[in-house]
């Protein structure tokens, strides 16, 4: 035990947490998720795409047609954030952008050819990472199911 581990220490707050950066979940959650999307680079540049382009594809590329709503519930993004990494996705030819004709207040994103193109393309990026992050199959299975959880929670 040291010394900011006792509750009087000057890093100990109530319920036994720190104010050390070793002991912050958030930093530890921080600097990983920055090093995984510092990977994800180079691979996404090969692609011409941003990690978050990606995740936009990857929803499309998993369900076809998708709303933008659609898409924002699934990536957690808002209206705001969403909307212009669709127009750039549009712009570089990736995707579609047309007012769904049953609701003209939904507009519906769709790949382009150039779109379903890359996706052979990008087969590669999960092993790259998966092999960078170096993590027995349980392990990864756990972490995922455990930021899933931690995400339930905080979200609440």
């Amino acid at each position: 035990m040291t010394a900011a581990d006792t509750p009087d220490a000057p890093g100990a707050s109530p319920g036994g947490f720190t104010m050390l950066l070793d002991d912050q979940l958030c930093f530890v959650l921080y600097a990983a998720s920055r090093a995984v999307t510092h990977r994800y680079r180079p691979l996404l540049e090969e692609l011409g795409l941003t990690y978050p382009q990606y995740l936009v594809m990857l929803v499309l590329w998993e369900h076809g047609v998708v709303p933008v709503k659609e898409i924002g519930t699934a990536l957690q993004l808002d209206y705001g954030t969403l909307t212009p990494l669709i127009k750039r996705l549009e712009g570089s030819g990736l995707v579609r952008r047309e007012r769904d004709p049953e609701d003209e207040r939904t507009v519906l994103v769709s790949l382009t050819e150039q779109g379903e193109a890359i996706r052979e393309r990008a087969r590669t990026v999960p092993s790259a990472i998966g092999d960078a992050m170096a993590l027995p199959p349980q392990d990864f299975e756990d972490v995922k199911r455990i930021l899933r959880q931690l995400t339930r929670n905080v979200a609440r």
